[in-house]
């Protein structure tokens, strides 16, 4: 017998980078949402006697999928093993669909499904704290595929606050050829912040110049910047009105597992649903001052102009076609538009793919057609058939 799980796949909707950490990290704020493409993890296990060794085998159908313990599965499941006390004979297939390193968080996803397989298989479970302590320690975006749906992440996006969720959405996810570094981006990002410190120059304090006090790496500016968007993201779980509670018991809206523009509806409908739901409108409309938008775009688009292209291709011009928001997904280089309707994305779509084909440059553009899978669908389409 085995456990075949869907591992879904996520997007970042908003990031924002704060100053280093004691730690090297830098702090996080992003909103995460799971989607509807996914890999599948194929997990099968036997629990051994007492005094033997745990024994892990990962296969898959990507030649650029590590098939020894640098893999993010092969990892949760050793891991789990430990904490359990257990040993067990395990095999881990992987069968690749989501682009490898295409910023969708697959690696991750696969770590977690792989934990999901791995304790239907042998009936034993590790406590929900012990469970996410293990995915932080596995990769930053690991935890949040044990949670499913719309996610705040904090920390250096390990530490995971289930939000209420969006209704399902028309997704496009865009995956150029192109590979972007992380550990390069962040230190882009690094040197940009000590540029604008040491440009923050001189004021004139009664003929005398003074120094200005400067929005450096250590200051505090960044941090209260992370305190304002998770608060402007964690308020919205203080929204009230229809709601149930959901299979995880977390308080989620009744319109969740709802379409935003089902066959037949009344598009002005739509657009009101959009307008009544928070998260939405959140979207929509941006936050304070400022707006909902991943920092990683300042630094990787200067770099990676074409990303900024197909940014715009997503976004589109046509009023009737255009993207209620489009944005780059973690450090990329994959980026996603979302949609009122399937038409509208479908337009993307092909804007994108046409414009790909036509490229001098021949630079390759996967492009995905999907929606956003809120958490109840996310766990109740987990198991395979």
């Amino acid at each position: 017998m085995s456990t075949r799980v869907r591992s879904y796949s996520k997007i970042n909707l908003g990031l924002a980078i704060g100053p280093v950490r004691a730690d090297g990290f830098h702090g996080l704020t992003t909103l995460y949402q799971t989607l509807d493409l996914h890999d599948r993890v194929t997990v099968s296990a036997k629990q051994l006697g007492a005094g033997a060794e745990s024994r892990i085998a990962v296969t898959t159908n990507h030649p650029f999928v590590p098939r020894d313990g640098r893999n993010t599965a092969w990892r949760m499941v050793e891991g789990c093993l430990t904490r359990l006390g257990v040993a067990a004979e395990v095999e881990i297939h992987i069968e690749k669909t989501l682009p490898v390193q295409g910023g969708m968080g697959a690696g991750s996803a696969n770590a977690a499904a792989a934990l999901v397989g791995l304790e239907r298989e042998l009936g034993l479970a590790l406590p929900g704290v012990e469970r996410l302590r293990l995915a932080g320690e596995i990769g930053s975006d690991v935890p949040l595929f044990l949670l499913g749906g719309a996610v705040l992440g904090l920390g250096r996006g390990e530490q995971v606050v289930p939000m209420p969720d969006l209704p399902r959405i028309f997704c496009v996810v865009a995956v150029p050829e192109v590979g972007v570094s992380t550990p390069a981006a962040f230190k882009e990002w690094d040197r940009r912040r000590a540029a604008d410190a040491d440009g923050a120059g001189h004021r004139e304090v009664g003929g005398l110049s003074e120094a200005e006090p400067a929005a450096g790496l250590t200051s505090s500016s960044g941090l209260d910047r992370l305190n304002q968007l998770s608060l402007a993201y964690a308020s919205l779980s203080a929204k009230t009105g229809d709601s149930k509670p959901g299979t995880s018991g977390i308080v989620r809206d009744q319109s969740s597992e709802k379409k935003l523009s089902l066959p037949g509806e009344n598009q002005d409908d739509a657009l009101n649903d959009l307008a009544e739901n928070t998260l939405l409108e959140l979207v929509r409309t941006g936050i304070g001052n400022g707006s909902l938008q991943n920092d990683f775009e300042e630094v990787v688009f200067p770099q990676y102009p074409s990303l900024r292209i197909t940014k715009r291709q997503l976004m589109g011009s046509d009023l009737d076609s255009s993207a209620i928001y489009a944005a780059l997904s973690g450090s990329g280089s994959a980026l996603f538009g979302l949609y009122r309707s399937e038409a509208d994305a479908k337009a993307a779509q092909l804007r994108v793919q046409s414009a790909a084909s036509s490229a001098d440059a021949g630079i390759g553009v996967r492009v995905f057609l999907t929606e956003t899978l809120p958490r109840a669908g996310y766990w109740s389409r987990m198991f395979a058939e």
